[in-house]
């Protein structure tokens, strides 16, 4: 009895709060610029949010880079404590905690400038090549355009790989937000002139750290983690953070001086 109340109560004063000494184990994929990738500064933008919120709640974490598939099964099974960005879906949410959000984001089509593409087209383009990556769970609006057969769905590994496959045109458009599809399609050399983002954006998206269900302090982390994200909110660093990040990585992307 003496032993389970000793371990009861050591329970207890990590469950309130008390920080464990053990680092945090966290996996994000790579090419996912600019919100977290291998050659990104920082691992990409999103990898340095996370790892000030939990810094400002005094949590120390490691960073494990895993294909994406990889990285979801082997934090669902629980050899990491965290996983980093995802969006919200019903079937996610049966197994996760969700985090307060990391980023919101609105979706735009890419497309050729000479086939340019706008949300009110998508009900007339029967055949078309939309490339989504294996794994993305698309808006409801575009899944039931894929179920109709509207858009025939072509799943790369990557972001990138679609923004190549569209300037080849293997494929006629892809979907995502405003600064990662921008950034996909810088990566492969393209001017701005030679694609075309949509006016309107289809609706937005939020991206969150997401923690098993199973994990025996799942609620902890996810409270602990949303005050440390507050805390970056409140006193301004959380957009200071970004600036930051959006500064470095134009100056890297900028040719050398002569």
């Amino acid at each position: 009895m003496a032993g389970q109340w000793r371990l009861g109560l050591l329970l207890g004063l990590v469950l309130s709060g008390a920080v464990a000494a053990a680092e945090l184990r966290l996996v994000t994929g790579d090419d996912y610029a600019p919100f977290t990738g291998k050659n990104l500064p920082g691992g990409g933008m999103l990898s340095l949010v996370v790892r000030a919120a939990l810094a400002e709640r005094g949590l120390s974490s490691t960073l494990d880079w895993q294909p994406w598939n990889r990285g979801y099964l082997k934090t669902l099974r629980g050899d990491y404590d965290a996983a980093f960005p995802y969006v919200r879906s019903a079937e996610r949410e049966a197994n996760f905690l969700y985090s307060a959000p990391l980023y919101v984001t609105e979706q735009h089509l890419f497309s050729r400038a000479e086939d340019s593409i706008e949300l009110q087209d998508l009900s007339r383009l029967n055949g078309r090549r939309l490339c989504y990556p294996l794994g993305w769970q698309p808006p409801v609006a575009i899944q039931q355009l894929i179920d109709r057969g509207v858009l025939q769905r072509h799943s790369p590994l990557g972001l990138k790989e679609c923004a190549r496959l569209l300037l080849l045109q293997r494929d006629d458009l892809f979907l995502a937000g405003r600064d990662l599809g921008e950034s996909a399609l810088r990566s492969t050399g393209a001017e701005a002139s030679q694609f075309h983002r949509s006016m309107a954006a289809l609706g937005s998206s939020t991206l969150h750290l997401i923690v098993p269900r199973a994990h025996p302090r799942a609620a902890e982390l996810i409270a602990e983690f949303d005050r440390g994200l507050a805390a970056l909110h409140a006193s301004g660093e959380y957009r200071r953070l970004l600036e930051r990040y959006l500064q470095q990585a134009a100056a890297e992307l900028s040719p050398a001086a002569p």
